[in-house]
């Protein structure tokens, strides 16, 4: 990695004793500022009899209730006439900003400036991991509209000294490649997927513009997309983690865990009956409060936020980057995963088997999966399409038993409900642009339980 390794380096790099004592106190701070300015919490403290001078450490955190998505919802319009949990005067909100309302009413977020600068540094830090330096031209192929996502990362390049090309899709004309010569993408794989198909159809190899690494966020993904993504583009690919709650979080140049930068974010990881703490290595539902800084407010801040989605602890211990934060496995959407039994099937084990090598030359990445009722009580028939570059000239059978057979290393514990024949797995190929998704209206669903 050129340039400095580190944009905080005090912080990045504290001893672990350190940064306990500081997520510690932070959390003191937070809850503090919670019961004096945020409607939602002081009414919360009261209802559940709890005393915010108990709160000590992080360790007290289990002994609070958890709100979700829906509790957001629930008290701001329609249901309440105020909006609960925004925290700071009219005066000081710079920015209103919601998330996509996919599972229903938007969630409101209300950004300070301060806020903005937060965000903004969380995107710094893991830029500069992921070996940004000034000088840097990114594409953000992200989007710029109430989702705050694009807007903090671009605010994050003005202090790295990064030139922003803020594009908000991947559908721009290939002439911005050839014209600016970016040295990173910021998107999804299959928006990167898909632009290297358009770059090869109109003569200009992925490989030969010139980007030195893509960042992906906004959905997690398989390690053998990943594989096949910096294949074909020829470049290291960086996982990142955010939202519109303020949870970003990336990879460093090792790849081996995302970085949560713990002074800013406290993550928790409870059971799936959310009663207790798991321990590391152990898959968990992560549960987000916000830490605020001595002096500093936000407009929204969240204590014990369920985000819905699941993950692990990869380590606690320094990285061979030299960053002391904690490093999580990438988060999955509990949005995204159905139950076969009593067995969890995410999107990302689909994506998986999608993306064995074996089937690469032949598929396009591109993939859908439903899960329906079979026809006897208790059966399940899990239909995955793959879109092929040719069809007519595969031997579809050999597709589908390569898929089947990555699917049941990915989830081995299907292997039984497969064997014993309550579930069917059938994988079927379409031509390029084959699939119900590309007709689909907003952000479609990759996996979808249609029982």
């Amino acid at each position: 990695m050129t340039g400095n390794r580190y944009h905080d380096p005090a912080v990045e790099t504290l001893a672990r004793s350190d940064l306990d004592t500081l997520i510690d106190e932070r959390i003191r701070l937070t809850v503090r500022y919670a019961v004096e300015h945020s409607p939602f919490y002081r009414r919360w403290f009261e209802r559940h009899n709890i005393r915010p001078e108990a709160i000590r450490e992080h360790e007290d955190l289990r002994d609070l209730p958890i709100i979700s998505g829906a509790t957001i919802r629930r008290y701001q319009p329609p249901h309440e006439r105020e909006f609960c949990f925004k925290s700071v005067p009219w005066e000081a909100v710079f920015t209103v900003n919601e998330t996509s309302g996919t599972s229903g009413i938007p969630k409101s977020f209300f950004l300070t400036w301060e806020d903005w600068e937060r965000y903004a540094e969380k995107y710094a830090r893991l830029f500069v991991s992921q070996g940004f330096e000034a000088g840097d031209r990114v594409v953000v192929c992200a989007s710029y509209g109430m989702n705050v996502g694009a807007n903090t990362m671009t605010l994050a390049a003005r202090d790295i000294g990064m030139a922003i090309v803020p594009e908000g899709k991947c559908t721009f004309p290939v002439r911005v490649l050839e014209q600016y010569r970016p040295t990173a993408l910021i998107g999804s794989v299959f928006k990167f997927l898909r632009l290297a198909r358009r770059m090869e159809a109109e003569g200009h190899p992925p490989q030969d513009a010139g980007v030195k690494r893509l960042v992906v966020g906004g959905e997690s993904f398989a390690p053998e997309s990943r594989r096949y993504l910096e294949e074909v583009w020829g470049c290291p690919v960086y996982n990142s983690y955010g939202s519109t709650e303020g949870t970003m979080c990336g990879e460093c140049t090792r790849q081996a865990g995302l970085h949560v930068p713990e002074d800013l974010v406290h993550f928790d990881l409870y059971d799936p009956g959310m009663n207790r703490f798991v321990h590391d290595g152990e898959t968990g539902r992560l549960v987000y409060t916000t830490l605020l800084a001595p002096g500093k407010r936000a407009g929204t801040l969240l204590i014990n936020y369920d985000t819905e989605d699941t993950c692990s602890v990869v380590s606690r211990e320094r990285c061979d980057c030299g960053r002391t934060h904690m490093r999580i496995a990438s988060p999955r959407r509990e949005a995204e995963t159905v139950r076969i039994g009593d067995i969890a099937l995410n999107r990302v084990d689909v994506e998986a088997a999608v993306f064995a090598p074996e089937n690469m030359a032949r598929l396009n990445g591109e993939y859908e999966a439903f899960v329906y009722g079979g026809d006897e009580a208790g059966e399940t028939v899990l239909r995955v399409s793959v879109e092929c570059f040719d069809p007519a000239n595969v031997d579809a059978g050999e597709i589908e038993e390569t898929f089947l057979a990555a699917l049941l290393r990915s989830v081995p514990g299907l292997s039984g409900a497969y064997e014993d024949g309550t579930l069917q797995i059938l994988c079927s190929v379409t031509p390029p642009g084959g699939l119900e998704l590309h007709r689909a209206p907003g952000r479609p669903k990759r996996i979808v339980d249609r029982r």
